[in-house]
């Protein structure tokens, strides 16, 4: 059976070279001793002390000893057999009672080590009184100060082993889980981006290059006959096919769109007006309502997206007259609305066709433009809405809260 005991580290092996040391220390000292006519018969000493010292070099030459507790407990027993040796041999041998605490606690579990310390001192004061016949407390308090001091040192020991193990389990935790968190974040941030630029590119490549095909097709029904509003079409294309490379080339570096670099939102939305006016014949009007205040760049930018795709889907498939764009600024708030007299469509029956994964009603375009819009409201924290039916015309209603205007109203107010 496999034993539970610490890790080799630095310190432990220092320890146990030093263990080694006093062991073998003890011995020669033992013996000479003995030979200098101290305590006991030199020949009987040396013989029991070689025999002790050929166990214990034995032990660390034996992998089982330190794998199994069952062999270190065997290997412990001939080694407190030749330590009895040499107890019966010199009164010396009582020093070696130490060494052999540590060897216990540390290869025995905790009940069967300190049971085996309690015998070796058992074993160390008999041998001791016996050598000095005399029995009284002080043959018994130097074995069993070392024992004690063993067992404190070696539980301590182990104590801190214990706690500096499951500190570095935590810390392996911590590591993986802040691996994964990371991965997590990347694959969070991939995710985000991929929507970014799915946004991107349906309300501006889309939505221009449909503006284009519109152009071409009038141009083409223009031709042979009106070669001179044919030559526009193809004008207002090729101006349209610039204005999307210039879109393109500033959303994939994550810029403003153009139309807002040197103007505001306001001017902005009126050249989108002006513009789906002359390229997709649609009459549109802009209102601009209330105190105007500067927006946030994200403001800004997701307005001008959803009025984008709002009358882009309106020019291709409402079949509307005319449509109105409003935009609003209120107390800590601004609202775009887009509203159209066309043919309208079911909200819900798009919603269920999107969510089952099929076409939309709104523009053709696989159900992204609702959810974009929208998308686009939530991620600033804002509201958005769509009513429509067939045959009723479409209206859609965008609200976004604004930062620091609305604690402004709240300190004026108060």
């Amino acid at each position: 059976m496999a034993t539970d005991r610490p890790r080799t580290t630095p310190v432990a092996r220092v320890l146990r070279v030093c263990l080694h040391l006093l062991v073998a220390g003890l011995l020669a000292l033992a013996v000479l001793r003995a030979l200098a006519g101290r305590d006991g018969d030199p020949a009987a000493v040396a013989a029991a002390a070689t025999a002790m010292a050929a166990v214990y070099a034995a032990g660390p030459l034996i992998g089982a000893v330190g794998r199994s507790r069952r062999a270190a407990a065997l290997w412990l027993a001939l080694l407190g057999v030749t330590w009895v040796g040499v107890l019966v041999a010199t009164p010396d041998g009582v020093w070696l009672a130490f060494p052999l605490y540590f060897l216990e606690l540390h290869l025995l579990g905790r009940r069967s080590g300190v049971a085996a310390v309690g015998l070796t001192a058992v074993a160390a004061i008999v041998a001791y009184s016996a050598h000095q016949h005399t029995v009284g407390v002080a043959p018994a308090i130097g074995p069993l100060l070392g024992a004690a001091f063993a067992v404190a040192t070696v539980f301590g020991y182990q104590a801190l082993y214990r706690e500096s193990e499951e500190r570095r389990r935590l810390i392996d935790e911590l590591t993986a889980a802040r691996a994964d968190l990371a991965a997590a974040h990347h694959a969070a941030g991939v995710l985000a981006e991929r929507e970014r630029l799915a946004r991107e590119i349906h309300d501006t490549l889309a939505q221009s290059l449909t503006s284009i095909q519109l152009l071409l097709r009038a141009a083409q029904r223009a031709l042979p006959d009106r070669t001179e509003a044919a030559g526009e079409y193809v004008e207002q294309a090729r101006q349209a096919a610039q204005d999307n490379l210039d879109e393109a080339r500033r959303f994939v570096r994550a810029l403003t769109p153009p139309a807002l670099e040197s103007d505001t939102l306001p001017v902005a939305l009126e050249r989108l007006c002006a513009t789906t006016s002359v390229r997709g014949g649609l009459p549109v009007r802009l209102h601009v309502l209330g105190e105007r205040v500067p927006l946030p760049v994200p403001h800004e930018v997701a307005l001008l997206r959803i009025a984008q795709s709002a009358l882009g889907n309106t020019v291709r498939h409402a079949g509307a007259g005319h449509a109105e764009v409003t935009l609003s600024f209120m107390a800590g708030e601004v609202a775009l609305d887009v509203v159209d007299d066309g043919a309208g469509f079911d909200p819900e029956a798009v919603r269920a066709r999107t969510a089952a994964g099929g076409g939309a009603g709104d523009g053709g375009d696989g159900g992204y433009g609702l959810p974009s819009m929208r998308a686009r409201a939530r991620a600033l924290g804002g509201t958005f809405a769509v009513e429509s039916a067939p045959g009723e015309g479409t209206a859609l209603a965008v609200l976004l809260p604004v930062p620091g205007e609305a604690d402004d109203t709240k300190e004026g107010s108060s």
